[in-house]
């Protein structure tokens, strides 16, 4: 979950530790909070190029000027690389200048979404002197990776370098793609595997739902979503469907056992990063670890690790949800509204397990392949994802309305879903609606996204 870091610098000394810091995320109901995640990309208006870094209109000057507030700025070494709020909340830097807003833990999604469109405000004001605006898309659209800006920031600069010896678009994952997240929180061991379940079977679906990257170096790709068909050529150890997951038996002692199985990235000591690409982290737990020889590894350690585990859904003290194109302010609230309404009320969930139960480990790979090319024209076990999309968006609303969480309007939650009912009444996803406008009326210049999918 989005807030200030739970871990310590206490050393751990046995692998049952790392499953017990792991457990610890276990809450009861009342204290399940939401955090949403989101990207989007920054440009300068005049060209429609990515932002710098430095300068007095990159984006170092939107992190400061964000600072106006509320926000504490945060630095490595001298360079400002990010922003946070007691609340938990932070605005961080990815790779290429993406602009990341990690939400505070919150109890509703009309909390998130607040957070959200306030988030948003802040970015346009300090956006409109400076001559930036925002895009509200999974992948970039018309830019290369040569012309991508270089964030100061040293687990960065590790990954530039290894990232290509593990895939062929491990680089275009870090500098040209955005997504949408949400962290949800688990009451117990058998609720965790249940729910990364249903997340890990389901994340196609959101992957079909939210296509929002239809557009490649100024063209029509012919695919869905450019930014998932990404992570089918990142690093294979630390990506994919985990199979593993619906073994019986699974749980956190199992999550632990694959996460210590994926290479390192780096240690932080005293504030640096400490190179340990491919490293063990069994070996770190041995004092063997060839980075730093006869040191042992600290909760903070392993928190990091798990940061650098990538499947489609994954484990830490919460469940983050990692499908999903990022997108236009209404969908960024109702990806956080489909899976609470799917999640978080236990007569949806077992809803949403009956529709997976009988699908095979080959069919969840092949809807994961199948989905970022077509969408919601891609099937599974003889159903398309469109009609499986009708059905599990209606779960999730009917999850929503029994949660009752109410506004000041006396609204409850299944509102925020409303973008995709209308993708499902129409077939048609925000990617199908870009290619069509590339044709008419913007007869193939791609450029005009930039004021169309502009954010908020």
């Amino acid at each position: 979950m989005s807030g200030p870091s739970s871990a310590s610098d206490r050393e751990i000394v046995s692998i049952a530790e790392l499953k017990d810091w792991m457990e610890v995320g276990c809450k009861p109901p009342e204290r399940w909070r939401i955090g949403t995640e989101h990207e989007k990309f920054g440009f300068d208006i005049a060209t429609h190029k990515p932002l710098p870094y430095s300068g007095d209109h990159g984006i170092a000057a939107m992190l400061s000027g964000l600072s106006q507030f509320g926000w504490n700025k945060i630095y490595e070494g001298d360079d400002l690389i990010a922003l946070n709020k007691p609340d938990g909340s932070s605005v961080t830097l990815e790779p290429g200048g993406q602009l990341e807003l990690s939400g505070a833990p919150l109890e509703t999604i009309h909390q998130t979404c607040s957070e959200i469109s306030a988030h948003l405000n802040e970015v346009a004001h300090v956006a409109e002197p400076l001559g930036q605006a925002y895009l509200g898309l999974g992948y970039a659209p018309n830019w290369a990776l040569a012309e991508m800006p270089q964030m100061p920031k040293g687990r960065y600069q590790l990954m530039r370098n290894y990232m290509p010896t593990r895939g062929g678009r491990g680089l275009d994952m870090m500098y040209l793609s955005c997504t949408v997240q949400v962290n949800l929180d688990f009451e117990s061991e058998r609720d965790m595997v249940r729910k990364l379940r249903v997340a890990l079977a389901l994340q196609p679906l959101a992957t079909a739902l939210f296509a929002n990257s239809p557009f490649r170096d100024g063209k029509v790709t012919g695919d869905q979503s450019e930014r998932s068909l990404v992570w089918l050529d990142v690093d294979p150890d630390r990506t994919g469907m985990m199979p593993f997951v619906f073994d019986e038996g699974f749980g956190f002692e199992q999550y632990v056992d694959y996460a210590l199985d994926v290479p390192m990235y780096f240690v932080i000591r005293d504030g640096a990063y400490v190179n340990a690409m491919g490293q063990s982290f069994r070996d770190f737990m041995n004092g063997q670890l060839p980075a730093l020889p006869g040191e042992r590894p600290s909760e903070r350690d392993w928190e990091n690790h798990l940061t650098t585990v990538f499947p489609e859904a994954r484990v830490k003290r919460f469940i983050e949800m990692r499908g999903a194109d990022s997108g236009s302010r209404p969908s960024l609230c109702a990806l956080p509204a489909f899976w609470v309404g799917l999640l978080y009320d236990a007569t949806a969930l077992a809803a949403a397990e009956d529709v997976i139960a009988a699908w095979t480990a080959d069919d969840r790979q092949a809807i994961r392949l199948d989905a970022p090319r077509h969408g919601l024209r891609a099937k599974i076990a003889g159903r398309s994802l469109h009609e499986i999309g009708a059905e599990i968006v209606a779960i999730a609303a009917e999850g929503l309305a029994r949660r009752a969480r109410l506004d000041e309007h006396g609204r409850d939650e299944s509102h925020f879903l409303d973008p995709l009912h209308t993708i499902i009444d129409s077939g048609q996803s925000a990617a199908d609606r870009w290619v069509a406008r590339f044709s008419d009326p913007w007869a193939g210049d791609v450029d005009q996204v930039f004021d169309e999918a502009r954010l908020p």
